[in-house]
């Protein structure tokens, strides 16, 4: 199965090689048929500490690093990192390449 890729905002950075990133997605109600807003908060491994407050990041899914963080930073604001393992980076370019991720 492949990784999930996921594109959000850096809300916080003050942890150590750490930063929490808000994933933002749209869901139509179920009874409404209207397009409503859902967000959830993920924890990311940011091995250098590059990343800050307001970065758009894309993120992929890796083992557990610590028990709330499985997540790891590959992409700050459309340039990819230095320090992001090579086997999540093509993961992440062929996700790219194929468009918008359907959640």
């Amino acid at each position: 199965m492949p990784r999930r890729v996921l594109t959000g905002r850096v809300t916080s950075d003050k942890m150590n090689k750490t930063v929490t990133v808000l994933v933002t997605r749209r869901v139509m109600h179920p009874l409404y048929k209207k397009f409503i807003r859902r967000s959830k908060k993920y924890a990311a491994h940011d091995e250098a500490n590059q990343c800050q407050i307001g970065d758009t990041v894309r993120i992929i899914e890796c083992p557990p690093i610590s028990k709330r963080k499985t997540w790891t930073v590959v992409e700050r604001n459309g340039q990819t990192l230095s320090d992001a393992p090579a086997d999540a980076v093509a993961a992440a370019e062929a996700q790219h390449a194929a468009g918008p991720a359907q959640v």
